[in-house]
């Protein structure tokens, strides 16, 4: 567009000659696109919303209340032409569907066979089989990013610089939702093939194994000591001087196995800026700091302490959803001072940060509430102190409710405990995030 701009002006305005025998019209752009949305597949192509003058048109739809799946299917008058469609909870078939309504083909079966999505046809159908070879073809909607883009990108690069990290710098493919992401591997893959080279799972150059790789050989290890550094182990397993890539993979590797205090014996050098500051960096190099409060309970004094701080650094102050006290905007030159005066208070890191356990939440329990069974509250800082500290490949959470009506939301923790008459019910496996997950009873009536 600004191409023809230009031309269009030199030659009006100017009266520079361009030789262009008539002016390029916009005529509209193709607005299909895949997302993922909280975890739910969306996609919509073609056209998805007829206009009402529009006679040449016969939908289909597919509506699974129980499956969460919706999909509308809009065809030309005959049936013959697939015109565009929306797809909500499986759009396995995307790319294929929206290939179908650009080209403006016939269709080679029966329409009412497209309408039924891939998790319900018996076989999931692979996206990789549907990755189109037109160097036209659309891979990242969200940035405008074709085929070609991403190949031209991949021959730059060359065989050695050519890995998915790269490509997606250089094209901005998949930086947007992600839904293409794996498309995007996919042609990368192919593109290498065609160059003499193949797809690496690599960690990088100084590793030639994946995490799960390196992770099973350390694992391995008849003794753990050989194999208890950064050092130890690139001499062992790799080459070089390690990057800012494999550094914090072997870190995690070594806090879940050898558990080490994290800064200690150069340990700091492998770890996340969050680990290294004690706090969690923000939205314009700010940092929250995040102090440990054991079952949510906390004593007059730190309740003080929190506050004179927050007036004194000029914080912003948030109560989390975990029963804790954010404190926000912080400078980093400011968390030394800042953890000195919450430390006078008795208040320590909460490792709102690291993987590791995060929070034991609870309610109040037999203490104060006349439904409580169990003092959850001092069970649920007995917890909180036994394990805080402990790393994890990832991030835990647990909870204690002091009764079965679960005011501390136990079951959708990755472990929690419910009070009952003869002990607590051990519930593992929960999640409360984007795709939530009731937790699975392990045991039940157990003690502390």
């Amino acid at each position: 567009m600004a191409g023809v701009a230009a031309k269009v002006v030199a030659a009006d305005d100017i009266g520079i000659p361009t030789d262009q025998d008539e002016i390029p019209a916009f005529t509209g752009a193709d607005l299909s696109t895949k997302l993922k949305l909280l975890g739910c597949d969306v996609a919509s192509f073609g056209v998805n919303q007829p206009k009402p003058d529009d006679e040449d048109v016969s939908t289909m739809s597919w509506n699974d209340c129980a499956g969460g799946i919706y999909r509308k299917l809009i065809f030309n008058k005959a049936g013959t032409k697939l015109r565009g469609g929306i797809l909500v909870g499986d759009a396995g078939d995307y790319t294929k569907l929206h290939k179908l309504a650009m080209s403006g083909a016939e269709l080679p079966e029966n329409p009412a066979v497209l309408l039924t999505p891939t998790s319900a046809r018996g076989q999931q159908e692979e996206e990789e089989e549907e990755i189109p070879m037109d160097a036209n073809a659309m891979i990242c909607s969200c940035n405008d990013v074709s085929r070609g883009t991403i190949a031209a990108a991949v021959a730059e690069l060359g065989v050695e610089g050519a890995n998915l990290a790269a490509v997606k710098k250089c094209t901005r493919a998949g930086t947007g939702c992600g839904g293409c992401e794996p498309q995007v591997k996919s042609i990368l893959g192919q593109e290498l093939e065609k160059l003499g080279g193949s797809l690496s799972n690599h960690l990088c150059e100084h590793f030639p194994y994946s995490r799960q790789e390196l992770m099973a050989k350390i694992r391995l290890e008849e003794n753990l000591s050989d194999v208890d550094s950064f050092e130890k182990i690139i001499a062992k397993y790799g080459s070089g001087d390690g990057c800012e890539n494999c550094k914090p993979v072997v870190a995690s590797i070594l806090a879940s196995l050898v558990n080490d205090m994290i800064l200690d014996e150069g340990r700091d050098a492998l770890q996340d800026t969050n680990d290294r500051a004690l706090a969690n960096m923000q939205r314009g190099g700010t940092y929250s700091v995040v102090p440990r409060v054991p079952g949510g309970e906390l004593t007059p004094d730190q309740l003080i302490a929190l506050g004179e701080t927050a007036k004194k650094f000029n914080l912003y102050t948030k109560i989390t959803g975990a029963q804790r006290v954010d404190l926000f905007g912080a400078a980093k030159y400011q968390l030394p001072d800042i953890w000195e005066d919450l430390g006078k208070a008795g208040l320590e890191s909460g490792h709102a940060y690291g993987k590791a356990l995060r929070t034991v939440k609870s309610c109040v329990g037999s203490t104060w509430c006349r439904y409580g069974v169990q003092d959850s509250v001092s069970f649920a800082v007995k917890v909180e102190n036994r394990y805080k500290g402990i790393r994890s490949p990832h991030k835990m959470k647990s909870a204690v409710s002091g009764c079965i009506r679960e005011c501390a939301e136990a079951q959708g923790k990755d472990f929690g405990m419910i009070a009952t008459e003869n002990g607590y019910n051990l519930y593992v496996g929960g999640n409360g995030g984007a795709n939530p997950v009731h937790a699975e009873l392990l045991a039940f009536d157990i003690d502390e």
